[in-house]
């Protein structure tokens, strides 16, 4: 009976969270300037491309080249902070606000440690985490066990954010995509890197929420076999804004008077429903479902919420089962409570995702 209160708890912690922060209405909703309709029909048809050649994982990286400085060092650690151009295609390039085509990372690594008894895992952002501190907090422990951490500024957020755009509401549908798109590109360019240049001798990929769906693309595109980390992550970015507390934050109004993306009329007029159902068919984009199994899925591992309010169990799930040989590891509470109550968790699933990668030592 206790834990079932307390799972009500989280659940209903995650919804008063969604209502003060989405439902009460305060700032500017998701895609308040609709489609981004040109973009839209870009990102399809890369998206059409890539697939096909997606299985052979013929699309290798893209070279990246990093400008550091060190931010500060102890006789233990060291923390970088480096600089790079977005590695995205060219024409993705042009797409993206020009505050967008500069990346930045965090690289925080053990001192005294050479490269190859070293691991390093890539750490992307979830929606509204502007800055560097959350994720390098949450990987410095892991130090000690010779794990280092590289935190990538998302497009779109940080010093990354369009002048335009208030906090993390995005403007355009779009730009859900190109953030997606350029993150995943990006993260692939500073594992290569890791791996061909810096001579890491094991990486790894993992994110919260949003972070955790890319964290689960590139995993599944990356050419080698990685330790891939999805916490509290759907399986596709429907989940949250079709179906969870985010709709209750998303311009329909805007969707459904954007005259620059056609959908079908009923009556000489565009219902609610067609734009839900035309919003659900665009970030269909994202369901990782369909992307390729990782080289090792016995190296994936899920943790989810048991009483998330905001990705329901179905949609781990899913993602699961269309990678056999994956695990889920449920940790008790909500979206909210889970990410500021469950750190040790999500290290040891680091730790042990890391651990499973083929001729590698362990790390502990």
């Amino acid at each position: 009976m206790v834990s079932v209160n307390l799972g009500v708890l989280h659940y209903v912690l995650d919804h008063i969270y969604g209502t003060i922060l989405h439902r009460a209405k305060i700032g500017t909703p998701f895609f308040s300037k609709g489609w981004g309709s040109t973009n839209i029909e870009l990102l399809e048809r890369m998206v059409n491309q890539l697939f096909p050649d997606a299985a052979s994982l013929a699309w290798s990286p893209a070279v990246v080249k990093l400008t550091w400085k060190t931010k500060w060092e102890t006789n233990s650690a060291c923390l970088k902070e480096g600089s790079f151009a977005t590695t995205c295609e060219e024409e993705l390039v042009r797409a993206l606000p020009p505050e967008c085509r500069t990346a930045r990372v965090a690289f925080l690594v053990p001192k005294s440690v050479p490269a190859e008894k070293m691991a390093c895992v890539v750490h992307l952002a979830g929606t509204g985490d502007h800055t560097f501190e959350r994720r390098l907090k949450l990987g410095a422990p892991l130090l000690k066990q010779n794990i280092a951490t590289m935190v990538l500024e998302s497009p779109y957020y940080g010093n990354r954010r369009p002048s335009m755009q208030p906090g993390s509401k995005l403007l355009c549908v779009s730009d859900l995509l190109l953030l997606g798109k350029a993150t995943i590109d990006e993260s692939r360019s500073l594992l290569h890197w890791l791996e061909a240049e810096a001579g890491v001798s094991t990486t790894g990929i993992c994110g919260l929420s949003m972070g955790g769906v890319h964290a689960a693309m590139v995993g599944a595109l990356h050419p080698t076999p990685i330790a891939t980390l999805p916490f509290l992550a759907p399986h596709s970015a429907v989940v949250p804004f079709c179906e969870g507390l985010y709709q209750h934050v998303t311009a329909w109004d805007a969707l459904k008077e954007d005259a620059s993306h056609p959908i079908a009329k009923c009556n000489g007029e565009v219902t609610l429903e067609q734009v839900k159902e035309k919003l659900r068919s665009v970030l269909a984009l994202t369901d990782v479902t369909k992307f390729p199994v990782p080289k090792n899925p016995n190296a994936v591992i899920f943790v989810s919420a048991t009483d998330d309010g905001y990705i329901p169990k179905h949609s781990v799930l899913e993602l699961q089962k269309a990678w056999p040989g994956s695990e889920v590891r449920w940790v008790t509470g909500g979206h909210v409570s889970s990410f500021f109550l469950h750190g040790d968790a999500f290290r040891k699933a680091i730790v042990d995702g890391l651990n499973r990668l083929p001729l590698t030592k362990s790390l502990i």
